[in-house]
């Protein structure tokens, strides 16, 4: 689509097993896996995963040069992307050349479309799809933003709604509606330029929401609908699912790390001892030994052989609370300008590292007035013990997603013929190209 930022991925094939490697740049931690996808028979939760992923190479570390998903120092973030990126290929024992990409940046954004073509009463075949598909793409979206997910969540047969594939039908008018997922190009061709310093190629491109709802989300919950929050470091996404599709999403630069800046800021000790107290001690609920329990803090800037202050629970809940409101509010604001928040039913899932902060889900229950609960990556086998959390959903869902890849349109890719449409090299082509 536009500037082909759309999936080139092949989908993985029913009873073949298949190598991904995905890589998640995110504000805080990179991380990158190497994935064996096994075939399995299909799950009674998760019906969409026709295979297994089984980890063969994991690499993390610290985010350097990135913010809020933009990159904004390239040699910075190219360092800590080979560290990570060698840590997986060293576990694997094998090189990489593509990665599928998490998008974060670039004031990710969704819209609906709608297009119909005419049929004169003939069946409806692939070409048909793909020619009310093109129809979309050529006035969605503005020539400074780039296509990352394309997802038709529902066709029409002559008015006639709710019909999941039409292919073989017979009608007067196909119509469709596409859920268009972009982000800025500009900020996605920095990430593609760090990326090819580092000698990678990128095989698809994965919205962050996206991903995280794939990994948190039962088959059960998005068809019936549901809000998937991913708590991260700078940015905070959410994608809503509605009849087993992805039908928005949306990301505001607020997050796990500004949580941090404020207990730094406010009580005036380091970045570092500041995350400390926030794993350790941090609260957005108050509790009634608060203000009896002490924390010992360590000024900036204070000696070594001078004692530690002390500051009250509650102090720390004091200054918490108002953000983790702020980001509920804002998320909540916007669904409810675009109506989402109808579409998404009673259930929002919350997941990223952030989501683990303790009485968050209380909160986010009284804020939005729905039903919440904590997710965390399912169904991958093979992920260490550091891996296993909320903060890898994302990571998790780019695993799921060459299997669910195959239900986007995609721009084709243009095919330079060396002997003509009928030549020998064209018949053996297309012969191999239909034959495995």
């Amino acid at each position: 689509m536009t500037d082909a930022m759309t999936s080139r991925l092949r989908p993985v094939q029913p009873g073949k097993a298949s190598l991904v490697a995905v890589l998640d740049i995110g504000s805080t931690k990179i991380c990158c896996v190497i994935a064996r996808l096994v075939p399995q028979s299909e799950g009674k939760a998760l019906r969409a995963r026709s295979h297994r992923a089984e980890v063969i190479g994991f690499g993390y570390g610290p985010s350097s040069g990135v913010k809020s998903g933009v990159v904004t120092d390239i040699e910075k973030a190219e360092h800590a992307i080979r560290n990570v990126v060698g840590m997986a290929e060293r576990a694997a024992g094998l090189t990489l050349e593509s990665v599928l990409v998490n998008v974060t940046a670039g004031r990710l954004g969704s819209e609906t479309f709608s297009a119909a073509v005419s049929l004169d009463g003939q069946e409806v075949e692939k070409t048909d799809i793909v020619r009310v598909l093109k129809a979309v793409n050529s006035r969605s979206v503005r020539p400074e933003r780039s296509i990352v997910h394309a997802l038709p969540i529902g066709y029409a047969l002559d008015g006639q709604k709710g019909i999941r594939d039409p292919k073989g039908m017979v009608g007067e008018k196909l119509g469709v509606d596409v859920a268009v997922v972009s982000a800025e190009t500009l900020a996605m061709r920095n990430l593609e330029l760090v990326l090819h310093r580092c000698h990678l190629q990128i095989e698809a491109l994965v919205a962050t929401p996206y991903a995280s709802g794939l990994a948190s989300l039962v088959d059960d919950e998005a068809q019936l609908g549901v809000a998937c929050l991913d708590f991260g470091g700078a940015t905070t996404t959410v994608s809503v699912f509605n009849d087993g599709h992805l039908v928005y999403a949306d990301a505001i630069a607020i997050g796990g790390h500004h949580l941090t800046l404020d207990i730094a800021r406010q009580l005036s000790v380091s970045v570092a001892d500041a995350e400390r107290l926030k794993t350790l001690y941090g609260s957005v609920l108050p509790g009634q030994a608060d203000e009896r329990d002490m924390i010992p803090i360590q000024p900036v800037g204070a000696a070594l052989d001078e004692a530690p202050g002390q500051v009250a629970r509650s102090v720390l809940t004091r200054i918490m609370r108002p953000r983790i409101e702020e980001i509920l509010t804002a998320i909540r604001d916007r669904m409810q300008a675009t109506g989402m928040m109808d579409v998404c039913g009673r259930r929002f899932v919350m997941t990223g590292g952030g989501s683990e902060l303790t009485g968050l889900p209380e909160v986010a229950r009284r804020t939005l007035a729905r039903n919440v609960r904590n997710g965390r990556p399912m169904g991958i086998a093979g992920l260490p013990e550091i891996a296993k959390g909320a903060a890898f959903s994302t990571v998790a869902g780019m695993l799921v997603y060459p299997q669910v890849c195959s239900q986007e349109y995609t721009e084709p890719r243009g095919t330079r013929k060396l002997t003509g449409t009928d030549g020998y090299i064209a018949r053996v082509g297309s012969w191999l190209r239909h034959s495995f």
